[in-house]
């Protein structure tokens, strides 16, 4: 019997009217076992505690994001410092006018560049 014919068999016997004591029967006429062989409870124990493995690789995620995460904003604050310096040095002061870009201008001349009256 191949395997999609054991598939169907096993999903046939889902089926509300199909008698449960029968499937198993019909299955041992077919050639399957329900026989388990002798290591088979050491490997579920095996695969159930490397479940842990899984979760500690999810932490190791976790850190090295955090870890990235770091190196991203180090570099954004790196970029700041250079940007205010950079406007330090070339208005001569650091102040809501220098960040506009306004620099040294009279207060008639930025209603002028605003409005274009």
């Amino acid at each position: 019997m191949n395997p999609t014919e054991i598939k169907k068999l096993i999903i046939a016997s889902a089926a509300e009217e199909a008698d449960p004591h029968e499937t198993p029967g019909k299955l041992e006429d077919e050639g399957v076992s329900f026989d388990f062989s002798s290591d088979f409870t050491d490997k579920v124990i095996s695969r159930i505690f490397t479940e842990k493995l899984t979760v500690i690789r999810d932490i190791d995620f976790g850190r090295s994001l955090s870890t990235v995460f770091y190196r991203i904003a180090l570099t954004g604050v790196a970029a700041i410092v250079i940007l205010l310096l950079s406007i330090f040095l070339s208005e001569g002061s650091i102040s809501f006018n220098s960040f506009l870009g306004m620099g040294n201008t009279y207060d008639e001349s930025v209603l002028y560049l605003l409005t274009g009256i």
